[in-house]
């Protein structure tokens, strides 16, 4: 008993010690207010000092609240101009009026592009039926009955083994780069005066096995003309054709049906075959100025006459002007 009453003695001053540490007004207040059992909460204990929820308003004085600093003197000012609310873009909205199709629609011919020019007999580009290769035209074999419409840049065309029989004045209009034409063994049987007279760089006319029984007028700058094989006949041949191809180098009129050696030949001529024609005479000049006994052609060095029935010893004023006798019968 006496240790009971002493474990009381000591609850008990233990108490008052508490008690007495609170402020006045806290005791008095606990002393009207008895703690209940969910107020545990109600008084926080910070060290020495005790923040209760009724003392709250004592710590914080919110009454002063407008004395405390105003931060809205540190605000960047922004005038009072008024704003446009802002517009949508319509990415689907052009400024160019819409385009309304026409009322009778019609097929657009297609540009053509490089060397993709107009089409040909097929119906299609003549890059698509030749073989086009920088400036140069490849149509071998490909069944043509017409020149195909060409590029402006074509310098050579071959157009070999096809079934073109006629060359029209229009055919090369315009190819001022065309230097050289090979129409072997097509069917042409004659050519428009004008065809080839526009072509200012012509060189090469390569013709042969074709069905030609007369010459063009040629152009001045031609330096080798093919016409082997065909059916040219001396009167198809006009009297001054060669004088003025000052350029003339290679002369092949072999295997055709003339009957007399070309006149006027150019002095730049250093190749003629004749062989197999039905040639059997010859003038005193027709290579040498019977005039001019010191007259000589020294680049004219191949001349063949064999496959002819003429006897060439019959004429031997006509070769003393040249380096080699042509090549034919002397008896």
């Amino acid at each position: 008993m006496k240790l009971l009453a002493l474990l009381s003695l000591l609850a008990l001053m233990l108490q008052e010690a508490g008690t007495a540490s609170l402020p006045k007004t806290e005791r008095e207040r606990e002393g009207d207010q008895p703690r209940g059992e969910g107020d545990s909460y109600a008084v926080l204990h910070l060290g020495d000092y005790v923040l209760s929820l009724d003392n709250y308003d004592q710590v914080i004085d919110l009454s002063n609240y407008d004395e405390l600093t105003d931060y809205r003197d540190q605000l960047p000012k922004v005038k009072g101009t008024s704003l446009a609310s802002p517009t949508r873009t319509s990415f689907t909205q052009s400024t160019k009026a819409p385009r309304t199709p026409p009322s009778n629609p019609t097929m657009a011919r297609p540009r053509t592009l490089g060397l993709l020019v107009s089409p040909t007999s097929h119906g299609l580009p003549t890059c698509l039926i030749c073989v086009c290769l920088g400036s140069s035209v490849y149509c071998d074999d490909a069944d043509l009955e017409d020149i195909p419409p060409l590029p402006q840049t074509t310098a050579y065309l071959y157009a070999r083994f096809n079934r073109i029989s006629h060359i029209r004045a229009g055919d090369f209009k315009g190819l001022t780069k065309l230097k050289r034409i090979d129409l072997s063994s097509n069917f042409i049987s004659s050519i428009d005066d004008d065809a080839l007279l526009l072509l200012p760089a012509l060189q090469d006319l390569i013709l042969p096995e074709n069905k030609l029984a007369a010459l063009p007028v040629l152009p001045t700058g031609i330096e080798v003309l093919d016409i082997r094989l065909n059916q040219l006949r001396s009167s198809g041949i006009q009297p001054e054709a060669f004088r003025a191809l000052e350029k003339l180098q290679f002369l092949y009129l072999a295997d055709n049906l003339l009957d007399s050696i070309p006149r006027s030949l150019p002095l730049s001529l250093r190749s003629l075959h004749l062989q197999n024609n039905m040639i059997e005479t010859m003038q005193r000049d027709t290579f040498c100025d019977a005039e001019e006994h010191k007259h000589t052609r020294r680049q004219l060095e191949d001349i063949r006459l064999d496959g002819n029935p003429i006897n060439l010893s019959l004429f031997p004023s006509a070769y003393f002007c040249l380096p080699r006798l042509p090549t034919g019968r002397f008896t």
